[in-house]
């Protein structure tokens, strides 16, 4: 009997569903790795393996058996996904084309040699960032440039908008994902990307609110306000439209700030200066890589008060997710600080959950963790911190998490289906 690899769903599934991964026709206790890679679309190649060994009926069950090593040990369903490392140095899997899946490879070689074993058994599995009845609406509206996506069904749904951090232009794949779940959500672009400015020396709020009533005007959109969720400088305008703005009810921030951490920022006649930095404080890890954590001035006196967020002044509900090691800067400190002033004002207490060895780029389930790449804003190579099963642990947890904060804020069917690692 030859083996056979089965995966459930089989032949595609959304990026953050759960895949089951198992294998038949094995010999009782046969050692064998399980094999795990695909392409981004820029050519990197992502790899992880692992090894097993079959149970005492020649089968085997990502779900209940432990790997014995490789990218990863233990009982991990989803590691061959989330332990994927590059080729190349320092690379981050990006999802460019939302439109188009990653393609994932999956090989059993005999024994517990990762390049050396005989090919028993492979299967091709694609990953798709947009669910079945799931619309992408490209949007181009006055100032406005973004991608909308909307769910199945007559709506009206609730809206959500969508922000990355500087230097990714338009990102889609997360917006695509959510809308998978009943949300209208709006991936929205801000600089660097079709027609918008090239740089962000001087940042209008206008751009931003234009874009909010564009979305709470949409007729598929349900009112009467809409949320955010925004990473990193992202969530830091989501912070600036929750405090400054109208029609905003309830915002996520993933690893944001509560300083301005970029360039001046204005609304009609107010100004937020952006926060000082010292790069000397730049420091060196063991690898030679850099550590930007304690670069950005902590807003607490002196003139980097004016560029302390305000937010104080808004009614927003507020969701911070944040990553305990993130080595951008010290997202929990500013989440707690917003939490002091929001509390000092009278307002509603926000939410805060903190992830243990969880670094900066909080993704969507699934996504393997990013150790150090590219940093636009400094152009070095930094670190992000976490480690990798941890990190791969709070993605999970923080996915569930947002959709049931939105749904609880925003109504609208509540979708979340309890992911797996």
């Amino acid at each position: 009997m030859m083996p056979t690899l089965s995966l459930e769903p089989a032949g595609r599934s959304c990026w953050d569903e759960p895949l089951g991964i198992s294998v038949r026709g094995l010999a009782p206790g046969q050692p064998v790795t399980l094999r795990a890679a695909l392409r981004d679309e820029k050519g990197a190649l992502f790899r992880a393996h692992a090894r097993y060994r079959a149970d005492a009926h020649g089968q085997l069950d990502l779900a209940r058996a432990p790997a014995l090593g490789g990218s990863f040990a233990g009982l991990e369903p989803m590691g061959l996904l989330w332990a994927m490392q590059p080729d190349r140095p320092f690379w981050r899997l990006i999802k460019r084309d939302v439109q188009t899946p990653f393609v994932l490879e999956l090989d059993v070689l005999d024994g517990h040699e990762p390049d050396g074993g005989r090919l028993l058994a492979k299967a091709e599995h694609e990953r798709h960032f947009l669910a079945p009845g799931v619309r992408r609406v490209p949007v181009r509206e006055g100032r406005v440039r973004a991608t909308l996506f909307l769910p199945p069904g007559k709506g009206p749904f609730p809206g959500i908008m969508d922000l990355f951090g500087i230097g990714r232009g338009l990102l889609e794949y997360r917006a695509s994902l959510l809308a998978g779940k009943g949300f209208a959500v709006m991936a929205l672009a801000y600089y660097n990307y079709d027609d918008l400015p090239k740089d962000m020396d001087v940042i209008h709020l206008e751009y931003f609110e234009e874009a909010v009533n564009y979305l709470l005007s949409h007729p598929q959109v349900k009112g009467p306000g809409i949320g955010l969720l925004g990473i990193s400088r992202g969530a830091d305008f989501c912070l600036c439209m929750a405090t400054f703005l109208k029609g905003i009810t309830a915002a996520v921030i993933i690893n944001g700030s509560v300083a301005n951490s970029g360039k001046i920022l204005r609304y009609k006649d107010q100004t937020l200066l952006p926060v000082g930095t010292d790069i000397s404080r730049i420091k060196v890890t063991k690898e030679g890589l850099k550590d930007i954590v304690d670069v950005l001035n902590v807003p607490l006196e002196g003139a980097d008060l004016k560029s302390i967020i305000p937010v104080e002044r808004s009614d927003t509900t507020f969701l911070f997710l944040v990553g305990q090691d993130d080595h951008n800067w010290r997202s929990e400190f500013y989440a707690r600080e917003a939490s002091k002033r929001l509390q000092a004002h009278g307002k509603e207490e926000p939410q805060i959950i903190c992830y243990p060895d969880t670094g900066h780029n909080i993704e969507p389930p699934y996504f393997p963790w990013c150790k150090a790449s590219l940093h636009s804003f400094y152009n070095i190579v930094v670190i992000f911190g976490g480690e990798p099963r941890a990190h791969a642990m709070a993605q999970v947890d923080a996915w569930q998490q947002l959709q049931t904060f939105f749904h609880k804020h925003l109504g609208g069917e509540d979708r979340t289906v309890p992911a797996k690692l």
